[in-house]
């Protein structure tokens, strides 16, 4: 199982490379949430979110012949252009499946850090056997988005930052993060629980893709029979890997369901009282707060916000209602 020395080994070789991201506060939303909410900003991380951690980590424990081969991913964004990034900062190709539908803003982005991008559809074809094909034809590393020791461990430097950061002034009682495959779930549980073993671990999933909070209900990993259909595309995985999973069954209090609107109420309330521009799956975590505060009162909380990668078109549709969102 992942290990905290894993996490601290991953942040040694972030450091001077990754932002270290800023917490913030508000107190508009302790009030109106009655606790204290500290809220880490991995949409001001590299390439926008934290996925970045992740993919350098996992491309830096590479040797340098592993390297030389290539490396290929697969994503529907975030963990994309991570790896490109990751890929560039090291001098090696990367090759990307991604699907047809992501986000434009996050496939031109994985073609300007230099990755070759494969399409494929999200719906009908399966891009795990897709990348292994590349992979294996190509002999290049496959660096899967979650289900990976190297990048769960840098997702989570993500709260072992949040924690030195807001530790001064106390500890958290409660540490919620999203979660779709379940890297920073997993990892973040990992360093919050080896700092504050008090702590309470919470993930955040949209309503329509439950399928950790089923898996960790139920003791098993559960898949969902299709792709989620939420607009929390960085969320739309049918089910963790059994890596992650192996913590968020040890580690992790319990996963909490948010339906898409209460992740467009978050996205605005962050853009109108905190100016801070988030897409929808780094909203999740906040708007899972918002919709279960009764659990949370009077306690202190730390958040991630844990990606800002959406185009003006689509964020201004959503928080306008001009995309209407059931």
């Amino acid at each position: 199982m992942l290990q905290f020395d894993d996490v601290r080994a991953a942040a040694a070789r972030l450091a001077g490379v990754a932002h270290r991201t800023p917490v913030v506060r508000s107190r508009t939303l302790d009030e109106l949430l009655g606790m204290q909410v500290l809220l880490k900003c991995e949409n001001l991380q590299r390439m926008g979110a934290f996925k970045f951690r992740g993919g350098y980590n996992a491309v830096n424990v590479l040797s340098d012949a592993e390297r030389a081969r290539g490396v290929v991913a697969f994503s529907s964004g975030n963990h994309a252009q991570a790896v490109a990034l990751a890929a560039r900062l090291h001098r090696c190709a990367a090759t990307i499946v991604m699907p047809h539908d992501a986000p434009p803003l996050k496939l031109a982005a994985t073609g300007g850090y230099g990755a070759e991008v494969v399409l494929y559809d999200r719906y009908t074809e399966d891009r795990d056997a897709i990348a292994a094909r590349l992979s294996e034809q190509r002999g290049s590393v496959l660096i899967p988005p979650f289900d990976h020791l190297p990048v769960m461990a840098g997702q989570g430097t993500t709260a072992l930052e949040l924690i030195e950061q807001t530790e001064a002034d106390g500890p958290l009682d409660a540490l919620i993060v999203c979660t779709g495959g379940g890297g920073l779930l997993s990892g973040c549980a990992v360093a919050a629980k080896a700092l504050q073993p008090a702590i309470k671990v919470y993930g955040a999933e949209p309503a329509r893709g439950n399928d950790v909070q089923q898996s960790l209900r139920s003791g098993r990993i559960v898949k969902l029979d299709e792709v989620p259909r939420t607009i929390c595309d960085g969320q739309q995985t049918q089910a963790t890997g059994p890596q992650p999973f192996e913590v968020i069954r040890e580690l992790v209090t319990d996963i909490l369901d948010v339906p898409d609107p209460v992740v467009v109420e978050a996205m605005r309330f962050l853009f109108d009282r905190m100016k801070l521009v988030v897409e929808p799956s780094g909203a999740c975590a906040l708007a899972a707060l918002m919709q279960h505060r009764e659990r949370f009162a009077g306690q202190r909380v730390g958040v991630t916000l844990s990606g800002g990668n959406i185009g003006i078109d689509r964020f201004v549709a959503l928080v306008t209602g001009v995309e209407r969102v059931d």
